[in-house]
C-alpha cells in the first residue's frame, strides 16, 4: 500500500526521525525553537513599536530580543510589564519559554538517567594503562584479585580491569563484599563479552601488562577460553607487541589447540593436572600443602629471578652460602633453560639469574656478612623409604584419572590404592587406567555413611585422599559431601588411633575454614591453588617453568624430610649448618617444619620457609627439614 505524503505525515514522520535520535538532536531542536520564537517576538516588538506603558523611547531588535529571552527563561519576569499590547506579545512568549523550558528540563533529565544506565551497564571504554586484565567470570577470581593486589603494593597506581557476561553493578558489589580493602589498586568492571571483539576493545587489551583469561563455569568451559584467546591473537587491530596472557584449561586434551592459538604469548594452566599433581604429594607429606600456598601466594615470601653479578664464577653450593635473607632453589641459565636444584658445582656464569625464595625482589641481595657451620652438629644418616604404600581415594571426580597416574609414578612396586565410591560407574573409568608400580581395587558404597567409613578407612592405609563429587553435584552439596566424611574419618581415627594421612579436596574457597575446624592437620587442595597459580604468572611467566619441575615426578620436588637425616636432634644449630648439610647430598634446604606447632594455625602449622640463616633453631627428631631433592 502506498503512503500518502501529505504534510501532516511528512511532518509526523520527521519529528519520529528526530525524537529516534536521541537527547542531544532534542536539546539542539528545542535551541533552535527558542531561537525562532525570541527572534519573532523581537521583530514584532521593534516593526510594530510597541513598548511598555510610560515608556518614551521604542525598543529596538536587540534590546526587544533580550527581553524576550528573559521570559521564556523566566516566566516571572512579565509580571512586571505594562500596556496590553507588550503584555500580549511578552505573555504569547512566556507561554512558548514554559513549554521549552520544561520539554528541555525533561530531555536533560531524560538524557542524564540514559547515561547513568549506560554506565551501570558497564559499556563505557576504559583507559588505563599497565593494567591487568581478567576475561572471565567464577569463584577463582576472587583470589586473583585478592593476590594483585597484595602483589600491587609497591605500585604509586594499579588497576585491574575485569570483563565478565555479568551485570557490573552485581561484579562490583561481590567484589566490595568479599574484598572490602583493595589498597592501592582500582577495581574497574566492565559487561562484555570476552569473544566479542567490540565488547574487548572497550577494556584496552593492548595497554594492559597482562591477560588473564579465567575459567568460566560451564559444561565446557575449554571452548570458552579458547575462544577468548582467538579474539584477543587473531584481532586484525591488535598491537604488533607481544601480550603476556595467562589461561586455564581445564582438559589436558584441549591444551594443545590453546597453545596453537595463543602461541608463545600464551601461558597455559592445565587446572586438572595442577590439581592432581599436588594432591599426589601433598597426600604423602604431611605439611607440605602449606609449603605450597606460601610459595604461591603473595602474601609473605614468593619466588623471584635476579641477576647478581658478584657471584660470577661461583658455583651453586657457594651460590647457596651467599643471601642471608633469601633462599636459592636454582639458576636461570643465560640461555633461559631452569635449573632447579643442580648439582653443586654448576657455575653462576654472567647473564644467570639466582631462582630465589624472598619476602621481596629487593630483599635477593647478595650477603658479605661471615657465618660459622657446626659440622658436629651435621648427621649422615638417611631414613629409608617406605617399600610399598596403601592409600585410600574416597570419591570421585574429572580429576581422579590423572590423580592415579601420578601417584603410580611416585610410589614403589607392591603399593595399592583402594577407591570407593558412592557411584559404580566410576569403576569403568578407573579400570582404563595402565599402572606400572601399583595396585587397584574399586568399592562401591554410601561414603558419608559411617558404617562403610568403619569398614574401609583402617589401619591398613598410610594415606587417605578425601575428592569431592565435582561434575555431579552442585559445588556446595559436593563440599558438604566431603566435610561429612572428613568428620567421620577423623572421628574414627582418634577413637582407634590411626595414624593415616588426609588430604581433601575443597571446591569452594569458603568452605575451606570450614574444613580446618575438623583438624587443622586436613590439608585443603582447592581451586584457589590455581588462582594463586594464575596471579603468579600474570606476573612472571617465567614461573611455569619452576612450577613445572616442582610439580613434576621427574626432576626435584619438595620433600619434608626427618631433620635427623641432616642434624643431630636437639643440637642448636643456624640455617647455614642444615644448608651444609642438605648440599652435602645434592639438597637444596628451604626451610622447616616443627612438628609441635602442625596444628596452629597461627604458626603456619609449624611451617618456616626461608628463615634468617643467621638464627639458630633446635629440632627434634619429630621436626622436618624442607628441601629440593630428585627423592
Amino acid at each position: 500500500m502506498k503512503h500518502q505524503k501529505s504534510f501532516s505525515n511528512v511532518f509526523r514522520y520527521k519529528f519520529d526521525k528526530l525524537m529516534s535520535k536521541g537527547s542531544g538532536a532534542l536539546i539542539g531542536a528545542l535551541g533552535v525553537l527558542s531561537l525562532c520564537l525570541v527572534v519573532i517576538a523581537a521583530t514584532v516588538v521593534a516593526i510594530s513599536g510597541v513598548t511598555p506603558e510610560g515608556a518614551e523611547d521604542s525598543m529596538g531588535f536587540f534590546e526587544a530580543a533580550w527581553a524576550s529571552l528573559m521570559r521564556t527563561l523566566d516566566p516571572g519576569t512579565m509580571g512586571g510589564d505594562t500596556g496590553w499590547g507588550f503584555r500580549i506579545i511578552m505573555f504569547c512568549v512566556t507561554l512558548g519559554g514554559i513549554f521549552i523550558v520544561s520539554t528541555l528540563i525533561g530531555v536533560l533529565a531524560s538524557g542524564i538517567g540514559n547515561k547513568l544506565d549506560d554506565l551501570r551497564k558497564g559499556k563505557s571504554p576504559v583507559m588505563e594503562d599497565d593494567h591487568t586484565l581478567i576475561l572471565g567470570w567464577s569463584e577463582k577470581i576472587f583470589t586473583i584479585i585478592s593476590e594483585i593486589v597484595v602483589a600491587n603494593e609497591n605500585q604509586k597506581k594499579a588497576s585491574i580491569v575485569i570483563l565478565a557476561n555479568k551485570d557490573k553493578v552485581e561484579m562490583e558489589d561481590e567484589i566490595d563484599i568479599k574484598i572490602p580493602d583493595t589498597k592501592n589498586t582500582e577495581i574497574i568492571c566492565r559487561n562484555g563479552n570476552p569473544i566479542d571483539l567490540n565488547d574487548l576493545n572497550i577494556v584496552s587489551p593492548d595497554t594492559a601488562r597482562s591477560i588473564i583469561v579465567v575459567s568460566p563455569e560451564d559444561d565446557d568451559p575449554d571452548i570458552q577460553v579458547i575462544k577468548t584467546l582467538l579474539a584477543i591473537t587473531k584481532n586484525p587491530h591488535r598491537k604488533p607487541e607481544k601480550y603476556h596472557i595467562v589461561a586455564e584449561i581445564e582438559d589436558e586434551k584441549n591444551l594443545e589447540i590453546a597453545e596453537t592459538v595463543g602461541g608463545d604469548e600464551l601461558t597455559a594452566v592445565l587446572s586438572k593436572d595442577l590439581i592432581s599433581r599436588v594432591i599426589a604429594q601433598t597426600c604423602r607429606q604431611s605439611g607440605l600443602s602449606v609449603v605450597y600456598t606460601e610459595l604461591l601466594d603473595f602474601d609473605g615470601d614468593e619466588i623471584y629471578f635476579e641477576t647478581i653479578p658478584s657471584l660470577n664464577g661461583k658455583t651453586y653450593k657457594e651460590v647457596l652460602f651467599s643471601f642471608e635473607s633469601s633462599c636459592v632453589i636454582g639458576l636461570r641459565k643465560s640461555d633461559g633453560g631452569i635449573l632447579i636444584n643442580p648439582s653443586m658445582d654448576t657455575v653462576y656464569n654472567s647473564g644467570d639469574k639466582v631462582i630465589a625464595i624472598a619476602e621481596d625482589d629487593d630483599k635477593v641481595v647478595a650477603s658479605n656478612n661471615s657465618f660459622t657451620v657446626n659440622k658436629a652438629a651435621i648427621s649422615n644418616s638417611t631414613t629409608a623409604k617406605n617399600e610399598k604404600e596403601d592409600i585410600l581415594i574416597i570419591g570421585w571426580n574429572h580429576t581422579g584419572c590423572s590423580l592415579i597416574k601420578e601417584i603410580d609414578s611416585y610410589v614403589s612396586k607392591g603399593s595399592t590404592i583402594t577407591i570407593a565410591s558412592d557411584f559404580d560407574d566410576d569403576k569403568d573409568e578407573a579400570s582404563e587406567i595402565q599402572l606400572h608400580n601399583a595396585q587397584m581395587n574399586f568399592v562401591h558404597g554410601n561414603t558419608t555413611e559411617r558404617t562403610f567409613l568403619e569398614a574401609i578407612a583402617n589401619d591398613r592405609f598410610e594415606h587417605i585422599i578425601l575428592l569431592c563429587y565435582a561434575g555431579k553435584f552442585e559445588p556446595k552439596i559436593a563440599d558438604a559431601k566431603a566435610l561429612i566424611t572428613l568428620l567421620h574419618l577423623r572421628n574414627i581415627a582418634e577413637k582407634n588411633d590411626f595414624k593415616y594421612s588426609i588430604v581433601s579436596e575443597i571446591l569452594d574457597v569458603k568452605d575451606k575454614e570450614l574444613a580446618e575446624v575438623t583438624k587443622a592437620d586436613d590439608f585443603i587442595v582447592s581451586n584457589k591453588l590455581i588462582s594463586l597459580l594464575l596471579s603468579q604468572l600474570s606476573e612472571n611467566k617465567e614461573l611455569k617453568y619452576v612450577f613445572d619441575d616442582l610439580f613434576n615426578a621427574d626432576g626435584s620436588e619438595i620433600y619434608l624430610k626427618p631433620a635427623s637425616d641432616y642434624i643431630v636432634s636437639g643440637s642448636k644449630v643456624n640455617f647455614y649448618t642444615i644448608l651444609e648439610s642438605a648440599a652435602s647430598k645434592g639438597h637444596t634446604a628451604i626451610g622447616y617444619r616443627i612438628a609441635k606447632h602442625c596444628y596452629d594455625v597461627e604458626k603456619a602449622y609449624g611451617v618456616k620457609i626461608n628463615p634468617v640463616k643467621s638464627d639458630e633453631i633446635m629440632l627434634t627428631e619429630n621436626d622436618k627439614v624442607i628441601v629440593l631433592a630428585e627423592d
